[in-house]
């Protein structure tokens, strides 16, 4: 045999020349059962595939001498004949004519899962398998090293890959675990910041590309694909008191009111770079906390390979994008954010996944996370895969993400994206285009066990969480209880508000009246969700303008109708989403390669807007009447309901113990005195915010900051002025 140093003929061979051969192809079935350290003829031997070594000698771990090795196949194959006694890890001292090297022998080593992993992960009812799959560093029998574990049931062979073995496939197969397809092996030595890849030979033979960990906790900065080992996390938290509040309140019940960010475009630094987490921290934590928000809901920072996709075409969903630095840092912000009573949601992706090649599509030849068929498997809209939520062990993979973010990064809420998508099995398709469900529907039941598995899971878990669903069809019980039939969520986006309200202020006052239902219509519904109401990233591009310029007037009621309009959501029942830049009236639709147009706060329209906002949210979070019964109908009242001709509406908010404040909106230009307007309690009533406020930008019309209502029978009414497109709250002083 070409290579095969041969012995003396009396020479008894450690080692078939079969055995050998597959080695160094790469293509032996069981490579532990040859490799490392083997009981043969009665005693003990070593065998290892070492490219580039001309010389190996064996040791133990401790150092002591454990034999010379022979070279069998100039590949760099060895075997020897040990003076050990009993079976354990070994090192071998290698050598070339460039220089020595030692190396820990990783098929001296047993396995790490266990018998109870096997069963869970086969059940699929594993709840920590980010602590078992993946790349962790680890003490294992004397040594410490890297453990590496990936899913590829189908695969002929997996090997990992990386600088420390010359991305040679044939260095580090790992060792299959039949039950559950998952292959794993320790690599001792290896440390912290190695890339690394899967290198898999798919049931016919076909090498594919490269591919990321499923798994990965971090990974290199694109264009670079690589996944990255990582040190556990070892952030020192202090958020005790942050997270200890939220699992003992009730979300429904509490001011929530989100800034939603794109981590990549709020601001960058003056070369055009993306700041760290931690200038991040530095900047947006004050900025959020000065300007009242409750949460900041970022865009996906799961590592995704393309900048124009914000994240949501995700390769890594167990891994922060390298684009902002570590991992630990973003642990850092979430912390820095929680002790300045600031919580965290993460824009979540279970819907679909891109099929860049080194991504999970066909992940080892075959249809793994995604259905074979494209009926079921490939979404038209984005181009990209979608999960197969009936395997269990995709189900499982998904779930065990939704829990990884709270535990591994305290996150306080996962936002799930394009939930519609997942629960409509014909969602844009035509007529054969798609599959029914087991019973003729166009539901899909699997993605609704799914979504129900992972709130169940999540809730169970992490009681301070809040999961909120994009969900934008008549889809029941969205956030009611899984027990009760309903999908899990603690909260609902409503795209019915946003949709109609945007509509109706696009319109110019003077055809209002005639779309005064696009205003009241949405209270028809309003309870029967637990509703967030978003002014999302999805509404300021691709040709849509920005929520000022989507405003009708010329630009003074422009800025007006804006004030209007905010209040008047922020008085509306339902928690509240701004996405970021609106809160100071950005004129320019939002471009995710820059940041913020930071400098329009130079100019007092602008000013004025955020000054509001921030006074809103200040309100919103001080007033329980505006939050405390978002979620209820109780505390609702219309107080004008069809004043179509003067495009007036106005309603109170309660609560049990707190002061009622009534909200009064005139969304027309035209100034109103002496408008007639219901109260609950006669008495006076203190203007709390008004939106033509000179502070704001607006003309400063107004009522001297209170009003009083006169008793009419079991109710009372007040005369007010009601300036020109404005919105006016005004909350009952009994004293």
């Amino acid at each position: 045999m070409p290579g095969v140093r041969k012995g003396a003929k009396a020479e008894k061979p450690l080692t078939g020349a079969a055995d050998i051969r597959a080695i160094v192809a790469g293509e032996h079935r069981d490579p532990f059962s040859i490799l490392g350290v083997q009981e043969t003829g009665g005693r003990l031997v070593a065998r290892c595939f070492l490219p580039h070594a001309e010389h190996v000698a064996a040791f133990t771990l401790s150092g002591e001498p454990a034999g010379e090795l022979t070279r069998r196949d100039d590949a760099g194959f060895f075997d020897g004949a040990l003076s050990i006694r009993e079976r354990q890890p070994i090192r071998y001292h290698a050598s070339n004519q460039g220089g020595d090297w030692w190396i820990t022998d990783p098929y001296s080593f047993g396995p790490v899962l266990g018998p109870m992993d096997d069963y869970y992960i086969a059940e699929g009812s594993h709840l920590r398998l980010f602590d078992k799959l993946g790349a962790h560093l680890i003490e294992h029998e004397g040594a410490s090293g890297i453990h590496f574990a990936v899913w590829a049931p189908n695969a002929r062979r997996v090997s990992v890959v990386g600088q420390f073995n010359d991305w040679d496939g044939r260095c580090h197969v790992m060792r299959k675990r039949v039950d559950t397809g998952i292959w794993e092996i320790f690599l001792p030595d290896i440390s912290a910041g190695q890339p690394y890849k899967y290198e898999i030979i798919g049931a016919k033979g076909e090498k594919l590309p490269l591919k990321a960990d499923p798994f990965a906790f971090r990974s290199e900065l694109r264009p670079a694909t690589a996944s990255v080992t990582d040190l556990p996390m070892r952030h020192e938290w202090g958020d005790g008191k942050h997270r200890e509040f939220w699992r003992s309140a009730d979300a429904r019940r509490q001011p929530v009111s989100i800034y939603e960010v794109h981590a990549g475009s709020w601001q960058r630094r003056d070369d055009g770079s993306f700041l760290s987490w931690d200038e991040l921290a530095d900047r947006l934590i004050p900025y959020v906390a000065d300007m009242g928000f409750t949460h900041i809901e970022f865009l996906p920072i799961t590592e995704h390979p393309y900048d124009p996709s914000w994240g949501y075409q995700t390769t890594g969903l167990y891994c922060p994008t390298a684009r902002f630095g570590e991992p630990v840092g973003f642990a850092r912000f979430v912390d820095g954010a929680h002790r300045a009573g600031i919580g965290i949601i993460l824009d979540w992706v279970p819907a679909h996944f891109p099929t860049d090649e080194h991504g999970l599509a066909r992940f080892d030849g075959t249809a793994l996370y995604e259905h074979a068929d494209p009926r079921k498997g490939f979404h038209p809209d984005w181009n990209t895969a979608i999960y197969n939520f009936g395997r269990r062990e995709v189900m499982a993979y998904l779930v065990n993400n939704a829990l990884f973010w709270p535990e591994k990064y305290h996150l306080d809420g996962l936002r799930v994206d394009a939930v519609a998508s997942m629960l409509y099995l014909d969602y844009s398709r035509k007529e054969g285009e798609w599959v029914p469900n087991e019973k003729g529907g166009r539901e899909n039941l699997e993605a609704v066990r799914f979504l129900q598995e992972m709130n169940k899971a999540v809730y169970g878990a992490h009681p301070g969480i809040m999961t909120i669903a994009e969900e934008s069809t008549s889809w029941p019980k969205v956030s009611g209880p899984v027990h009760e039939g309903g999908l899990g969520f603690g909260f609902k986006w409503n795209m019915g508000f946003m949709h109609d309200t945007l509509e109706y202020m696009s319109k110019e006052p003077v055809h209002r009246k005639y779309h005064h239902e696009q205003i009241t219509f949405g209270l028809t519904y309003a309870f029967s969700e637990n509703f967030v109401l978003p002014l999302s990233h999805d509404e300021v591009v691709h040709g849509k303008g920005t929520l000022l310029t989507k405003m009708s007037g010329d630009d003074w009621q422009k800025f007006a109708n804006l004030r209007a309009y905010y209040a008047f959501m922020w008085g509306y029942p339902g928690k509240k989403l701004l996405f970021m830049g609106q809160e100071f009236a950005q004129r320019a639709e939002w471009n995710e390669a820059k940041g913020l147009d930071w400098y329009l706060l130079d100019y007092g329209s602008h000013e004025g807007v955020r000054r509001l906002v921030r006074d809103l949210n200040r309100l919103y979070r001080d007033k329980p009447a505006l939050h405390a019964r978002d979620c209820e109908p109780d505390g609702f009242g219309w107080l004008i309901v069809d004043d179509k001709q003067n495009s007036v509406f106005a309603w109170v908010r309660g609560a049990p113990g707190a002061r009622p404040v009534a909200v009064v909106c005139n969304f027309t230009p035209v100034p109103r005195s002496g408008y007639r307007v219901p109260l609950p309690h006669a008495g006076r009533w203190r203007e709390v915010v008004n939106t033509d406020a000179g502070a704001y930008g607006g003309s400063g019309m107004g009522n001297n900051g209170m009003v009083s209502a006169v008793a009419e029978g079991k109710a009372a009414s007040a005369l007010m002025t009601l300036p020109p497109l404005s919105t006016i709250m005004i909350e009952y002083d009994p004293e």
